[in-house]
């Protein structure tokens, strides 16, 4: 299952509403799930099919009073105490990391790969691994458990996006077989 997050930090609402209504709508022609990053209001706004949450963002279970149970919502964790409070809170999904160094997030220590298969045990809900994931170290991050990665740099800055993209998923499938 594919799934876009569209994360934002600079743009200026009106733009980042803009962007996200765009994306949403190519997502939904592609039969990709869209997520918006933190902020609410642009995903009411843009029809997003679902938000994440981040440890310091508003309460998972104040954002279901309007965001509603139906609609997705993920949080990211760092550990799995934070993984545990977010399943038991009602999370739908897990990003857990950083799993490696990352320049998006340069203050996160990385946290150890034997957390992934900690987390595989302990966690019900659909976790992703994420952080510094990259063509490179994706096949480790799969060996140690995940199901699911969360790729950024790796997809977004790379010369060839959609063979970035087709290299990356082969790796996954294989790496599952």
């Amino acid at each position: 299952m594919d799934l876009v997050q569209l994360r934002e930090n600079t743009a200026c609402d009106r733009d980042f509403l803009r962007d996200a209504k765009a994306i949403k709508r190519i997502c939904k022609e592609k039969g990709i799930i869209f997520i918006i990053n933190n902020r609410l209001d642009i995903a009411q706004l843009a029809g997003a099919d679902g938000l994440h949450l981040g440890q310091t963002d508003l309460p998972l279970k104040e954002v279901r009073k309007i965001f509603g149970k139906n609609r997705i919502v993920g949080v990211s964790c760092h550990n799995l105490t934070e993984a545990l409070k977010a399943q038991s809170e009602g999370a739908d999904y897990i990003g857990i990391g950083p799993i490696f160094s990352t320049t998006i997030k340069p203050n996160l220590k990385p946290i150890k790969l034997s957390s992934i298969k900690l987390i595989n045990q302990k966690i019900k809900i659909p976790f992703f691994a994420i952080g510094g994931i990259n063509r490179s170290n994706i096949n480790k991050v799969i060996s140690y458990g995940a199901k699911r990665v969360a790729l950024c740099r790796a997809v977004c800055c790379a010369k060839n996006v959609k063979k970035a993209i087709s290299e990356l998923r082969s790796k996954i499938n294989s790496a599952r077989l």
